[in-house]
């Protein structure tokens, strides 16, 4: 939907004037940015600006995972980036994950300390005792981080009763669970609305820039409107809006299977580094990633499917993941990231006016409710 060019005088007076802050994107980050601004300036006019009918990037589309990284993904980046930047960005996440369910509590979002396994296939000996090696290492760097003596554990002696096929090795991370999306992302726009701020859907931001001690925002329909601070929260689809950014869109494709009849296991599961994802929901099957084998196709905002990944999907979801029981697919869908060559979120003044709280990396739900809190940090310093 795009706004009209004329507006009558109670929309411009009561939706689009005398505006404090506005936050552009109702994704985690954005909501969580808007109810730390409330929270710090009661008194404030605080509006969300949301392109589609729902946060449609990764938002309300992700797998629930409240996860902080696998030893192989972390294992990974301590190859290509310094130790002290890595163990700081497992840190983050954790502390985000604390912050979420502070703000929000663990029944309203149905999180389940049910830890995240990360299964390690019978052609991948040399990974799993990489990470055994590691481990003491990654337990000693984490208790003071996550409270566990052992954050990771060899849970190898499950492999069978979970019943995965070409499974061999697995270790268990004490510290993660999981959540329900669809209850997290209710009770934010729930809290958000309680605080009075406004939402409103369907309004697209195309370009923005500092004016007379205001920020412009120019929407899509040709409309411009004035606020005293802008939040972009955009995640996956900033380079609309800033291409000069290192924000890169990384779609991911996720199927939902039909319910199972005994469903041997619960949990959240990785494989290969992350790459690969799963859980159950009840008695059905979550089944998402595989983008790395079509990076540069994934590398987009469109919604739409790459039946080369969908096809390697199933695939696991028969071979591995469920090979003694029929699992039918119910429906796919693909959510947006925003990553970069850079892990660490982009979170600081870009103007005057505006502030960027970006680049989730795939770790929404662990880090969006930690950017709201320094998104605000940053606009009330520029205000």
């Amino acid at each position: 939907m795009d706004l009209p060019i004329e507006l009558s005088f109670w929309e411009r007076d009561r939706f689009f004037n005398h505006l404090d802050f506005t936050i552009v994107g109702s994704g985690i980050v954005g909501l969580s940015t808007a109810i730390h601004l409330k929270l710090a300036r009661p008194e404030a006019n605080v509006l969300i600006l949301e392109r589609g009918a729902l946060p449609l990037g990764a938002s309300t589309r992700n797998a629930g995972f409240a996860c902080f990284g696998s030893m192989t993904e972390i294992l990974d980046d301590l190859e290509a980036r310094p130790a002290e930047e890595v163990w700081a960005l497992v840190a983050q996440r954790y502390k985000g994950l604390v912050a979420l369910r502070h703000l929000l509590g663990d029944e309203a979002i149905g999180y389940k300390a049910d830890g995240g396994y990360e299964i390690f296939l019978s052609d991948d000996l040399h990974s799993y005792e990489m990470c055994m090696d590691n481990r003491s290492i990654f337990n000693d760097r984490l208790s003071p981080i996550t409270g566990e003596k052992e954050t990771f554990i060899d849970r190898s002696d499950h492999v069978d009763q979970f019943g995965f096929g070409a499974a061999k090795y697995m270790l268990l991370n004490q510290a993660e669970g999981s959540i329900n999306t669809g209850l997290m992302m209710e009770q934010l726009l729930l809290k958000a609305t309680q605080l009075g701020i406004k939402i409103l859907n369907g309004i697209e931001v195309v370009e923005f820039e500092d004016v007379g001690g205001q920020v412009a925002l120019h929407l899509k329909g040709g409309h411009t409107m004035k606020s005293l601070h802008a939040i972009i929260a955009t995640n996956g689809f900033t380079k609309k809006l800033l291409p000069q950014l290192d924000v890169l869109p990384a779609r991911n494709q996720v199927l939902i299977s039909k319910p199972i009849p005994d469903l041997p296991f619960s949990g959240c599961f990785h494989i290969d580094r992350g790459y690969y994802y799963f859980r159950n929901i009840g008695n059905r099957v979550l089944f998402g990633g595989g983008r790395h084998l079509a990076k540069v196709e994934e590398t987009t905002s469109v919604f739409a499917t790459n039946q080369m990944i969908r096809t390697k999907l199933e695939e696991l979801l028969h071979q591995i993941i469920l090979p003694q029981h029929k699992a039918e697919v119910d429906y796919w869908w693909s959510g947006i990231l925003g990553v970069g060559e850079q892990k660490t979120p982009i979170v600081k003044r870009y103007s005057d006016h505006v502030t960027l709280a970006l680049r989730l990396g795939g770790m929404g739900v662990a880090i969006g409710t930690l950017l709201g809190q320094e998104a605000t940090r940053v606009a009330l310093d520029l205000a």
